[in-house]
């Protein structure tokens, strides 16, 4: 009974290990967090026609610890790798106007790669230069806090487009947790908890997304 018992609780406390305890590779291009990127238009991006670099020359984007302190400028501006096919382009910035109002977010894409960065996180999918197709992020909400580190939950999925819809699977193997997709002018983005939130695109990056907003529940252990 007692070998059952601890192989049970083995499981659970393996993977609260796994996810708040180990920390995720950080690969990113310094220059992404340098620079004041409220001053870009989003409304213009690169001409994907292949004279530039390519997905694979770039490094991969990640988030710095449980979150940016300012949003970061464009991880793979560099980029002009023409789209996969059956890829919708959903570059831009976008900002929602119903589900989860206010939510703001920035699309990059260039080949089979996309780039999602938004309220504290970065989540980069596809092929890259230094790391696997898979996201190897943060959820960004802090449960806990030991000292001077934040504790959050690591996060991993990998997104491919089926039916002019990009679906983002939980660990790469696991079920649909998200998709996003056009529908007209507007960016669809279904989220696993039901919600489902439509954006449009702006030019500008709002003052309030700056510099986001702390999230998570914040326990104070010391």
């Amino acid at each position: 009974m007692i070998k059952i018992t601890a192989g049970v609780l083995a499981v659970p406390l393996g993977l609260i290990g796994y996810g708040y305890l180990s920390d995720h590779p950080f690969e990113t291009d310094p220059a992404v967090f340098v620079g004041d990127a409220s001053k870009l238009n989003y409304c213009e991006m690169p001409v994907l026609d292949g004279s530039g670099k390519f997905a694979k020359d770039i490094a991969k984007g990640n988030t710095p610890g449980c979150g940016y302190e300012r949003f970061p400028m464009p991880v793979i501006a560099e980029c002009t790798e023409p789209l996969v096919e059956g890829a919708q382009d959903i570059r831009g910035l976008w900002q929602a106007e119903s589900g989860k109002v206010g939510h703001v977010e920035r699309i990059e894409q260039c080949g089979d790669r996309t780039v999602i960065t938004t309220e504290g996180i970065v989540h980069d999918l596809g092929t890259n230069a230094t790391g696997g197709i898979q996201s190897n992020d943060t959820e960004g909400s802090v449960l806990f806090s030991a000292g001077s580190k934040d504790f959050c939950l690591r996060t991993s999925a990998t997104a491919i487009w089926r039916n002019e819809k990009l679906e983002f699977n939980a660990f790469g193997f696991g079920p649909v947790v998200v998709y996003r997709y056009l529908d007209g002018e507007q960016l669809v983005w279904e989220y696993a908890d039901g919600s489902t939130t439509r954006m449009n695109r702006i030019c500008e990056l709002p003052e309030d997304a700056v510099e986001p907003n702390k999230r998570g529940k914040r326990f104070k252990l010391w």
